[in-house]
């Protein structure tokens, strides 16, 4: 591993160095407090022997001192001694192992001075004893060094100094604990990181989800908090890091096949809770969102979500389609999205998987992709159930969602095992819930002219309105006709009077919606309608055996493509699918639409 492998390893788990590091220093400290606190008394003694007045006589006696201090030591952390000692002071509750213990000895090398310490949790205490015990070794060592037949002894011991009242206890030594876990810590932490990353199996890039599933890494969506309360992102003013990670997807969808891009996708995970509903609204919100017409398929028979999220009536929907209760135009919901159209659940049935894979769903597909520009399914997850891998089959292929840091390589590859085994094309992969920090792909675009600027103290200047009319792109969602109003007729298209120009679709009636103040009606009568309601798109009409993809014809009113100068009645909304005829040089009416 390289040094940018562990700093990589240190900034995703960063949480664990901190607690590891927190706990390592509140048990040092609370190991601190809840020790007893020791004192320790110190004497010096020093050994001397009997020598004549020579030079050489003094030299051996001085080497007969040092060999006598390595000797005295030992006898110095004795029992016998603290046996001694216990008698003089009068302990009861203490033993001669117990008081030797408490008693340590050492001597500089080439020295005849012993330095004993004795530690007790009194200072007082620890001062009578060993000011007692050094007594009491001096004469111990007078009755060892003398002879037996008498004369004076061999060796003696002087107190040099005796103990006094310790003021600060040796033990614990709080600072010191503290800064040892605080080290302790840090690199305890910083090992169960690398560990913990080592024994991870879960995935957490583009490298190791593409070397999985064999597909190409579409898109890279952060985590958002507010996806939590508010799945659905209104693109029209959105410039956040996840909605131009959508934006991005959008553009890798259409270079995933340049000649056929898909337009039928399954969106799906291996498990529950990886997103793929969110991820399925916000992809078919951003594509409506760059003029597409957006059927988004409610295809979860088990645990719709769609209906949830949107707002739209979930009672009938796929279900009822499938089982021949109704028709797609009766159960195809409008949303306060421009150009985006549900499809709910409906009611839960009891063989989902049977259902999604009759010969009556794939005509229903069919007819949707035939009507619209895209058809996004929200399918359950591959692992669980077999329903999306039965999709899959039946559309273009199916977009794979990996959760980072939850959807485990083996988890990921036995979803794409699924989708290989029935035939089904993989068309790529999801990143989804990355790491905001990190992540190396998350932006926020911030566009605005100098003009915009807020001054010095000013409040921001606020763009002015084009003089062209704007097309509302968010408008009220319209009030739903009831039973014993008439069905609205689609859009009649009127041949031109001109070779090779386009019929011009008619106005849509207007449908009131109400606002605070009543209904009122979205077209005044006056040709200047900012958004009209769009009709359920038509089928497209066939020449023949052939067929022909339908052409999206919608005009903005002062944005379409005659440069500002569109028709006075001609609406932003409906979307009106026109079909065309093959073209014949020879014939001159040939540019017609039909």
């Amino acid at each position: 591993m390289e040094v940018h492998d562990y700093l990589r390893i240190l900034q995703a788990r960063w949480k664990i160095v901190a607690v590891t590091t927190v706990v390592a220093v509140l048990a040092a400290l609370g190991a601190s407090l809840l020790t007893t606190p020791q004192y320790e008394a110190k004497t010096r003694m020093f050994v001397s022997t009997s020598s004549g007045g020579s030079v050489q006589e003094i030299y051996q006696g001085n080497l007969f001192s040092q060999q006598r201090v390595a000797s005295y030591t030992k006898l110095l952390t004795g029992t016998n001694l603290a046996e001694r000692t216990i008698d003089t002071l009068g302990f009861t509750d203490m033993t001669p192992n117990q008081l030797a213990s408490k008693v340590t000895a050492a001597s500089a090398p080439d020295t005849v001075l012993i330095d004993m310490a004795v530690t007790d949790p009194s200072p007082e205490r620890a001062r009578d004893i060993a000011n007692a015990m050094s007594d009491e070794f001096v004469t111990m060592v007078r009755e060892l060094e003398t002879p037996e037949n008498g004369g004076p002894p061999t060796a003696r011991v002087v107190v040099e100094t005796h103990a006094a009242t310790p003021a600060a206890p040796v033990t614990p030594k709080t600072m010191r604990n503290v800064a040892l876990g605080l080290a302790v810590g840090v690199l305890l932490g910083i090992a169960l990181a690398v560990l913990r990353d080592r024994l991870d199996n879960t995935v957490k890039n583009r490298e190791a989800i593409e070397e999985i599933a064999g597909a190409g890494v579409v898109g890279v969506i952060p985590m958002d908090k507010a996806r939590q309360e508010t799945p659905p992102i209104s693109f029209v003013d959105a410039n956040s890091g996840d909605a131009e990670a959508y934006r991005e997807m959008r553009t890798n969808l259409q270079f995933l096949e340049v000649d056929h891009p898909p337009r039928s996708i399954v969106v799906t995970s291996a498990l529950p809770t990886e997103g793929k509903t969110t991820t399925a609204i916000n992809l078919a919100l951003v594509l409506s969102e760059a003029g597409h017409t957006v059927a988004l398929i409610e295809g979860d028979l088990r645990r719709p979500r769609v209906s949830k999220y949107l707002g739209v009536m979930g009672g009938a929907g796929l279900s009822t389609v499938l089982a021949n209760q109704a028709s797609i135009a009766d159960v195809m919901q409008t949303t306060k999205y421009d150009g985006l159209w549900v499809l709910g659940a409906g009611a839960l049935p009891p063989n989902p998987s049977e259902l999604l894979g009759s010969d009556h769903a794939r005509d229903v597909l069919e007819d949707l992709r035939s009507r619209f520009d895209y058809v996004i399914i929200d399918a359950p997850p591959l692992l669980p159930v077999t329903d999306a891998a039965v999709l899959s089959t039946i559309t273009d292929g199916a977009l794979l969602i990996a959760r980072h840091g939850k959807t485990t390589k083996e988890q990921l590859s036995r979803a794409v095992g699924n989708l290989r085994s029935v035939n089904a094309t993989v068309l790529g992969t999801i990143l989804n819930m990355t790491p905001a920090k990190g992540r190396g792909g998350s932006y926020e675009y911030r566009y605005y002219y100098e003009t915009d600027k807020p001054a010095d103290g000013g409040a921001k200047a606020t763009p002015a309105a084009p003089v062209a009319a704007q097309r509302v792109v968010n408008p009220p969602v319209p009030q739903r006709q009831t039973e014993q109003s008439p069905r609205r007729a689609a859009p009649q298209h009127q041949e031109s009077s001109d070779s090779g120009q386009h019929a011009t679709p008619d106005a849509t009636q207007a449908m009131p919606y109400r606002t605070s103040s009543g209904d009122h009606p979205r077209s005044n009568g006056h040709g200047n309608d900012s958004w009209r309601v769009s009709e359920f798109p038509q089928a497209p009409a066939r020449h023949g055996d052939e067929q022909y993809p339908p052409q999206a014809y919608s005009a903005v009113h002062g944005f379409g493509p005659n440069n500002g100068h569109a028709a006075e009645h001609q609406a932003s909304r409906p979307v009106i699918q026109a079909p065309r005829r093959p073209v014949d040089e020879s014939d001159p009416d040939s540019g017609k639409q039909g």
